[in-house]
């Protein structure tokens, strides 16, 4: 096996990524109709952190992703780029002037609990917080005995 080799970044190189992501953060957020609540649907996989805003009818509003905010691979599932796709979000929440928020959270991967943390830190008005993630009641039926 050769040697480990650790990626050192010089400050150039991170004040210029952190310009990337800070610069997909401030894009332009439409306000279509003038909703004062909203739903936030957190869906979380180990490859992704997606986050959907919609208004109590369920039409989408914004919506954005770990993905859709610059990283890629292996960082799309890691709390960081969870918490930076939820921050992108309260930003578009403040701009559509939305006042009580409800949190539908689904799935098991890593950046739900981040991306929670995060809303929580931005001063939104969160009145609930739900776990709608699907559990298997019994599972699958057995296969039959073959019969020979």
């Amino acid at each position: 096996m050769g040697k480990k080799r650790i990626a050192v970044q010089t400050k150039e190189e991170l004040l210029k990524e952190k310009e990337k992501i800070e610069q997909k953060l401030r894009k332009d957020i439409k306000a279509p109709k003038k909703a004062k609540e909203g739903r936030l649907y957190i869906s979380s996989s180990y490859n992704n952190t997606i986050l959907t805003l919609t208004d109590p009818k369920g039409n989408v509003l914004y919506w954005t992703s770990a993905g859709a905010i610059g990283f890629k691979g292996t960082k799309k599932g890691t709390p960081f780029a969870a918490s930076k796709a939820a921050e992108a979000m309260a930003v578009a929440i403040k701009k559509l002037k939305i006042e009580k928020i409800d949190i539908f959270v689904k799935g098991i991967g890593g950046g739900r609990e981040s991306a929670i943390r995060q809303l929580g830190a931005q001063d939104l008005n969160i009145t609930s917080i739900t776990d709608v993630t699907p559990i298997p009641h019994n599972g699958c039926q057995p296969r039959k005995p073959r019969r020979v």
